[in-house]
């Protein structure tokens, strides 16, 4: 390896990366002692890096030693040593500046977001879908794909999921991931000069074969810089090169937004992920339990259900506020067997538990009567009509009509939008029922004293 300022220079911003990405669940430890490090000198096997404090070399060797070795093993494959100096330890003049990064040269794609353990359900099914077809034939299907909706949902998983497997499958493709507004700070680090001879457009043609970026959004009211990802955008799309795009809404709808990008961002493929079903957060939380080399007989029932309803319009809030439990019921707790009683109270401070635990709901007495009979809560709201999941819907539906004075228009869009005239039926049959069926009757009661 050359001891040049370049190499050293990208060097660490690769070694930097994966820092990052393993410290992701603390990023104030980042933030405070890695952001600003740099190599000052490579010595034979020992790599002297400079960081912002004394106190930062102190806990560096005491606490990240082994998380930086084992960081430049998987940048390097070679077993460096690596000595930590503080800024005042260097003299003015002999201290090295940083170099400007190597401008999106090393694109880092989390090994950790996968197909594999993305969790499928109706909210993104196509998304999924369309994710894995392009993986497979980037260029030749869909182009550009356009993957939209709310913050947490799992569009930028998807956008890892799609770099891993183009990279498995097609190991000679140059793969760029990017979030936009890392776009917009190099474009202004090209346009200062720091690149000379060479245009911010010309790299991209030269050294990148599948772009995924992020949160796109972030362009819109940057004139100069929608300009550019215009060119880079028709450059790819005549040559054959795939572009995935996410962002937080449908493109029509960002102010801001070129109109010409707007146009080409829908031309491909639009696709929309929406808040997840109670049932794929379910799931979702299975595989976190397994993920941490737990066994789902560790929790109730109870813990995974209230998880669900309470934090089920986010994902990214699901999984923060379930490894909350994790910590809080292994670390602080010291239990083996999590109880609803520890997880409410591992996340007190997140949601007002009582209000979320006892406020009844339409979708408590769906879970409810879906439990009862033992079937998953989606086939109470679809289309199957079997005997034993009609008697079911039909009682569901009753009794947020009763409990609740729902609209029949309402209960009806609940149960895949069954029109006003069908829920009146069903909820007629309950009723009539109910004087002479005393089986009926015994399942009403029992459904009624688990809503309590």
């Amino acid at each position: 390896m050359e001891n040049t300022l370049s190499e050293l220079t990208a060097l660490w911003g690769r070694v930097l990366n994966r820092i990052k990405a393993e410290l992701a669940d603390d990023p104030l430890v980042y933030d405070s002692f890695f952001k600003d490090s740099y190599i000052h000198s490579l010595d034979g096997k020992t790599i002297n890096v400079v960081v912002n404090s004394s106190l930062a070399v102190q806990i560096l060797r005491s606490q990240y030693e082994k998380t930086v070795l084992g960081a430049l093993a998987d940048c390097t494959e070679t077993n460096f040593d690596v000595h930590f100096l503080s800024k005042d330890q260097i003299s003015s003049s002999a201290a090295i500046k940083p170099a400007k990064p190597a401008y999106f040269s090393d694109s880092y794609i989390n090994p950790n977001y996968t197909f594999d353990n993305f969790v499928v359900g109706e909210s993104n099914r196509e998304a999924y879908q369309a994710s894995l077809m392009i993986a497979q034939n980037p260029g030749h299907l869909y182009n550009p794909v356009l993957i939209f909706g709310e913050s947490g949902l799992g569009k930028t998983h998807l956008l890892h999921a799609i770099g891993n497997k183009v990279k498995s499958k097609y190991p000679a493709m140059k793969v760029l991931y990017i979030h936009a507004q890392e776009f917009l700070n190099e474009y202004v680090k090209f346009v200062s000069g720091d690149m000379a001879g060479i245009s911010i457009s010309d790299w991209f043609k030269n050294e990148v074969d599948f772009l995924l970026i992020d949160d796109v959004q972030f362009l819109a009211n940057k004139e100069r810089t929608e300009e550019t990802f215009f060119t880079i955008y028709n450059d790819f799309y005549s040559r054959g090169k795939q572009v995935v795009l996410t962002c937080d809404q449908h493109p029509s709808k960002l102010n801001g937004l070129d109109e010409r990008l707007k146009t080409r961002f829908v031309q491909g493929l639009p696709l929309c992920i929406a808040q997840p079903e109670r049932e794929t957060c379910e799931q979702i939380l299975r595989m976190r339990i397994r993920a941490n080399g737990l066994k789902e007989s560790d929790f109730d029932p109870e813990v995974i259900t209230f998880f669900a309803n309470t934090f089920h319009k986010n994902v990214r809030e699901l999984e923060g506020a379930f490894d909350r439990l994790l910590f809080f019921a292994v670390q602080m707790n010291g239990s083996n067997h999590v109880t609803l009683k520890i997880a409410q109270t591992a996340v007190s401070s997140l949601v007002d538990v009582k209000a979320a635990t006892g406020t009844l709901s339409a979708e408590k007495v769906i879970d409810a009567v879906a439990d009862y009979y033992g079937i998953p809560s989606y086939q109470l709201t679809g289309k199957i009509r079997t005997s034993q999941i009609a008697l079911a819907r039909h009682i569901a539906m009753y009794l947020i009509r009763s409990r609740l004075d729902a609209p029949f228009a309402k209960i009806g869009s609940l149960f895949g939008g069954r029109d006003h005239a069908t829920v009146m039926n069903g909820v007629n049959k309950v009723e009539n029922s109910l004087k002479t069926d005393k089986g009926l009757q015994k399942a009403v009661s029992d459904i009624n004293k688990r809503l309590k």
